[in-house]
């Protein structure tokens, strides 16, 4: 006696593909590293585009901050402002209030423009979709890189050593800019994490 097996549920050939499952791939696709890094970007760059509008809106605040730094008058561990300073490096300091707002204007600019750098990857990264992405990545390297320089180079580096904001216990922004720094920094890496997703439009 022979069995009557049924066919295995499998679509003929031709036959669309079953909305279930292209609604799983569509799911499935947001945890893939292009997606990743688009998010990674556009909050890196929402990020800095909120901090230069505060800048600009509430302008008054954060020029203190600059002001401070510059001047060095509270780099001495938590005495009052002016007291017990380094006469050693006091040199470097910067008193003249036209030379603070020229670096606290360039600093805002330095924000709008790595602001609209990283927008304007996001956009590339949406238009990219499935091809590769190469702009997409070379422009949100670009915008990573100058938020880094910020961070790094400006707060940490000129800041935090030239201006000696580490030796201030009020006027201190070393912490949010390693913090700034890293996130940047682990946007950037994965951007550059050897994928076929970079590569497998352009082969075909």
């Amino acid at each position: 006696m022979s069995e009557h097996r049924s066919a295995p549920d499998t679509p003929a050939p031709g036959n669309a593909v079953p909305a279930a499952d292209e609604a799983r791939r569509g799911w499935l696709a947001l945890g893939t590293l292009p997606v990743v890094a688009a998010v990674l970007v556009a909050l890196n760059g929402l990020y800095i585009l909120l901090v230069a509008f505060g800048n600009i809106t509430d302008f008054g605040t954060n020029q203190a901050f600059v002001q401070h730094v510059l001047a060095m008058d509270t780099t001495n561990f938590g005495a009052p402002a002016g007291e017990d300073l380094d006469p050693d490096v006091m040199w470097r300091a910067i008193t003249d209030p036209v030379l603070q707002n020229v670096a606290y204007i360039g600093l805002i600019a330095w924000e709008s423009a790595t602001a609209i750098v990283l927008v304007a990857a996001v956009v590339f990264w949406i238009r990219e979709r499935h091809h590769g992405y190469r702009t997409a990545r070379a422009i949100s390297t670009i915008g990573l890189l100058m938020l880094i320089a910020l961070f790094m180079g400006g707060f940490i580096t000129i800041g935090g050593e030239w201006f000696q904001m580490w030796k201030s216990t009020s006027w201190n922004g070393l912490d949010p800019a390693f913090n700034n720094s890293v996130l940047a920094l682990i946007a950037l890496v994965l951007i550059h994490l050897p994928s076929l997703h970079w590569t497998a439009r352009d082969r075909a």
